[in-house]
């Protein structure tokens, strides 16, 4: 069995930031392990990353899983060095059995894209996120989830939340009358 281990620090390539809104963690490095090939492919600008086949990544209150993952960094540019520093995570496409565990949330689609520099996180292809702290869970047919604002767009949502308590509605009781609003008072 191939494995490719490669760590990064989660403050330079970020993988930490597909955060479902819990709050920041001491940050510790990025593990990504795959059982097949890996790639990484440096221009003078950026570097792109990808692992293939049961792709495990763990790092700042995160754990993915997928079959596909390409990450790309920004890199310092010095075109001398092959593969160069890390300096900004830029983005990560996340692609097949999609699985995000994070805190007491937890998301499974086919396809997530983090996009740090538009502060969004999009998933697609059958998302759902489990929150089992509520208990509640959100589908849709694409996801996008908004950092820093508090703010989730759900197209085609199909939301469940907890049950809500017997508020006493009896079907057979017929309703009473209210009582007619007291007339008002003359000036």
């Amino acid at each position: 069995m191939k494995s490719l281990r490669l760590a990064l620090l989660a403050a330079a390539a970020g993988l930490a930031t597909v955060r479902l809104g819990a709050q920041a963690a001491e940050p510790v490095p990025t593990v990504v392990e795959s059982d097949g090939p890996g790639e990484m492919v440096s221009t003078d600008k950026e570097t792109t990353i990808v692992f293939r086949d049961n792709v495990r990544a763990t790092g700042t209150g995160l754990r993915l899983t997928c079959d596909y993952l390409k990450v790309i960094v920004a890199r310092t540019p010095d075109p001398t060095a092959t593969i160069g520093k890390f300096e900004k995570f830029r983005s990560m496409l996340a692609t097949g059995n999609v699985h995000i565990i994070q805190s007491d949330r937890e998301a499974a689609c086919g396809r997530a894209e983090v996009l740090p520099e538009q502060d969004k996180i999009i998933l697609s292809e059958r998302p759902v996120i489990v929150f089992r702290a509520e208990g509640a869970r959100q589908e849709g047919r694409i996801i996008t989830m908004f950092r820093g604002e508090r703010r989730v767009i759900v197209e085609d949502p199909v939301t469940t939340l907890p049950p809500i308590r017997d508020l006493g509605y009896d079907k057979d009781k017929k309703p009473e009358t209210p009582p007619a609003a007291p007339a008002p008072k003359q000036p």
